[in-house]
């Protein structure tokens, strides 16, 4: 029987998100996340995540004139810093997302974590896997 052990904890390779906190165009949304190659814009106000949009949000409005609050997501799925990777990798498969915003205990945004950032670091997560 294998028994495998998962030790590494989303605050171990999220990142700082990008946020904004006013209500911009498609336009200026799809020039930052490209000039600062990010996937994703999480919208906040007075530290709370309001919103997420992301780069398939910004392709199913190509050339709509419309504002980031008119699309973005407002149902925001997110993982604890303190979760473990396998938990993180859980929520993302059974929602279909690629991107996890990550909250503190108080439901402060601190980071994120994307499928991008999991397999960047599967070298130092399978060090991590304990297998008897």
């Amino acid at each position: 029987m294998w028994i495998i052990l998962y030790s590494m904890i989303v605050k171990d390779i999220m990142k700082d998100p990008y946020v904004i906190e006013k209500d911009i165009s498609l336009v200026e949304a799809a020039r930052i996340m490209s000039s600062k190659s990010i996937g994703s814009l999480i919208f906040v106000s007075k530290n709370r995540a309001k919103g997420i949009v992301a780069e398939g949000d910004l392709l199913k409005n190509f050339g709509k004139n419309k504002k980031i609050s008119e699309i973005m997501s407002r149902n925001i799925i997110s993982v604890s810093q303190e979760e473990n990777i396998d938990a993180a990798l859980k929520l993302m498969k059974d929602n279909k997302i690629k991107r996890l915003p990550v909250m503190d205990k108080g439901k402060n945004l601190i980071g994120i974590i994307t499928m991008t950032d999991i397999a960047a670091n599967c070298d130092k997560l399978e060090e991590d896997f304990l297998i008897n």
